[in-house]
């Protein structure tokens, strides 16, 4: 060896910021191992790297006792001795056992440590790199597909997969084309890192508007919750921190120049964005928009339940396609919600009264007290 590897390890440490003592710690430890398959597995050795002139020294190392045991691994007082004086019971000894032809397997050795190290290295910086990027949009350039995933090419050359479940199901992807996709999971795998990336997940439009609307991004605007259905239809509830801005128009903008931008980015996907409110009546009747509601009663035994009534001839509308409205609007408020028309109230009451009423566990008084002068 030479200081051609002392030097490859300082350029290592400055180009890919592996630390060179790391490197020989690795090193060291993967010729020990090297050294006792080709030569001498019975001794007791340790390999020692000279970080200033590339070095590599093979040592057997033996402990000083007063009756061998172990004829490889110790030696005896007596012996010792005769080495140097000074030495006691319980000293290790050193010997210089290096290989003549051990240049050759060290310099093997060393290269595949380093190539390891590099890749390694470099999977982690991509891994740190992208893992900073999760739940954020980046623009990326379909590549190809098979049949489990699309790939999509990200900036710095980084591949991500997007599931058929991410894909929205109103799109057709060709190769070359630019979208933006949320980074959803960064995976630090063996065989290096996995990027996941979605057109679904209900956070691309949360980012969508947040780079769109600067109310949102600065937080006077917040989205409180989404309910996607992707490629269809998204509802949004929004809440304004300023009393003095509305959060549906400040989202929808002039000429409803916002929404339609991302309504756009999201080829024609429909956006119902409602005000929410901590009034669980009020924010129900907002998340079944377009649809005017003109009750909503609780169920007095699931807190998370309510019925609501709309005109008869709004069902329908309340109701939406293929229930898709009353779905989302669930989803939206996380209330199990039933829609009924409003000729039907005095059945719907009835119905509601008839059901006894479910105590839960803390409502109940199990114990008991004895006044103090009572008797037993």
């Amino acid at each position: 060896m030479s200081k051609e590897l002392v030097s490859a390890l300082d350029a290592l440490e400055e180009e890919k910021g592996i630390k060179a003592e790391v490197l020989i710690e690795v090193l060291e430890e993967a010729l020990k191992k090297a050294y006792e398959k080709n030569y001498d597995e019975s001794q007791n050795v340790e390999v020692q790297f000279d970080n200033k002139k590339g070095n590599i020294k093979v040592y057997a190392v033996k402990t000083v006792v007063d009756e061998i045991d172990e004829p490889y691994e110790q030696i005896t007082l007596e012996d010792a001795l005769d080495i140097n004086k000074a030495y006691e019971v319980g000293d290790e000894i050193r010997f210089e056992v290096t290989p003549k032809d051990f240049g050759r397997l060290a310099a093997q050795t060393a290269k595949q440590i380093i190539m390891q190290k590099v890749r390694e290295a470099e999977r982690g910086a991509v891994y740190d790199n992208f893992v900073g990027y999760e739940d954020e949009i980046v623009t990326g350039e379909v590549e190809r597909e098979d049949s489990r995933y699309l790939y999509i090419i990200l900036p710095g050359n980084q591949m991500a997969a997007m599931k058929p479940t991410d894909q929205m199901p109103s799109e057709s992807y060709q190769m070359g084309d630019k979208i933006k996709v949320l980074v959803a999971q960064v995976q630090n795998e063996k065989k290096g890192p996995q990027v996941f990336v979605s057109r679904t997940h209900p956070d691309l439009v949360k980012r969508l508007f947040e780079a769109e609307v600067p109310e949102v991004f600065d937080g006077t605007v917040e989205i409180k919750s989404i309910a996607r259905e992707a490629g269809d239809r998204s509802k949004i509830a929004v809440y304004s921190h300023n009393e003095n801005l509305d959060a549906v128009g400040t989202m929808v903008g002039q000429g409803g120049a916002r929404v339609q931008t991302v309504v756009t980015e999201l080829s024609g996907e429909n956006m119902d964005i409602v005000e929410w409110t901590e009034d669980p009546a009020e924010f129900i009747k907002n998340s079944l928009n377009p649809a005017e509601v003109v009750e909503v009663i609780f169920d007095k035994n699931n807190d998370r339940a309510a019925t609501v009534l709309v005109p008869d001839y709004q069902l329908s509308l309340a109701i939406g396609k293929r229930g898709q409205n009353a779905r989302l609007a669930a989803r939206l408020t996380g209330f199990k919600i039933d829609i009924k028309p409003e000729s039907a109230r005095d059945e719907v009451i009835a119905t509601l009264n008839e059901q006894p009423v479910f105590k839960k566990a803390d409502d109940y008084n199990t114990g008991f007290e004895l006044d103090d002068d009572s008797e037993e």
